[in-house]
């Protein structure tokens, strides 16, 4: 069962907190996608209560049900984590993040890394100005587009983001599908037909039902210095990468890999974006356990 709670923040904001698993478990951290929210999905949440983890996910401010943060950065991540878990009792915990939340859970390595025992990225982003990486190459054209307007300013961004925000917001899998079709590769497309589709259908609508702020805010975040260094990472970090992703190409994997110092790859040819989530997950879980916190 999923409980839904609200933290205040030392700046007046309030952050909506979505727990679940094992209550008396060690504590993971999960960040979402963009541009969904917080909600639990209810196979995480059995097996997170199966191997003895607490779960953790929140609505990143601008989402759901937490307030917005306009100018926030990739590192603010780890302060409203940290946050969330003093209001909590918690002090060590495991962290991972899918697709734009990979980013905000390498920000709670790099700035936390007295609490932080391991950050996990599945399908997770590189820096925008990573060195010698080609940002946008492989990604389908409505990403293009994305993050052409990101760079071109809030003003841009908000104008090219806002239609879509009812047809996402209020679209069921087939409806998502169609609506993505362009960062989804075939196989994709097929995770979305399952139970996959209508957590991700319910955690969109979730995460848009204020309007697009937090979508934009997102990624303003990301197309411009995140805050923090990768090189301050010295906790462990395992990156998860599938080879079909037309929404995070395989490239961001192997730069992450390459340029975080202790950071693992886990390489799947058979995989994109949406279907290494539901794939790998499990195995992320499972590995994640092995660490003590």
């Amino acid at each position: 069962m999923q409980h839904v709670s609200q933290v205040s923040t030392p700046d007046g904001r309030v952050l909506e907190v979505h727990a679940g698993g094992d209550p008396a478990g060690r504590t993971v951290v999960l960040h979402h996608g963009t541009p969904a929210g917080g909600l639990l999905y209810d196979r995480d949440d059995a097996l997170a209560a199966t191997l003895g983890l607490r779960l953790i996910g929140y609505d990143r401010p601008g989402y759901g049900g937490s307030t917005r943060d306009p100018g926030r950065t990739v590192a603010g991540a780890a302060a409203d984590v940290l946050t969330i878990l003093d209001a909590l009792g918690v002090e060590r915990f495991a962290t991972w993040g899918m697709s734009g939340g990979g980013p905000h859970a390498l920000a709670c390595a790099a700035l936390a890394p007295e609490r932080c025992a391991v950050a996990v990225t599945v399908a997770g982003v590189a820096p925008f100005d990573a060195r010698g990486l080609d940002w946008l190459a492989g990604m389908g054209d409505d990403n293009v587009a994305e993050f052409g307007a990101a760079r071109a300013g809030e003003e841009a961004l908000a104008a090219y983001l806002t239609p879509f925000v009812p047809e996402l917001r209020d679209a069921d899998p087939a409806e998502l599908v169609a609506a993505m079709r362009s960062v989804l590769s075939d196989v994709d497309a097929a995770a979305l037909t399952d139970a996959l589709g209508d957590h991700l259908a319910a955690a969109t609508a979730h995460g848009l039902a204020p309007g697009g702020e937090g979508w934009i805010d997102d990624d303003l975040a990301f197309a411009r210095p995140w805050g923090f260094s990768l090189d301050a990472i010295a906790v462990p970090v395992e990156v998860w990468q599938g080879e079909h992703d037309l929404m995070v190409p395989p490239a961001h994997g192997r730069w992450l890999a390459q340029h975080v110092a202790r950071a693992d790859l886990h390489f799947r040819e058979d995989d994109g974006h949406l279907s290494l989530l539901d794939s790998q997950v499990p195995a992320v879980y499972a590995a994640m356990a092995r660490y003590t916190f």
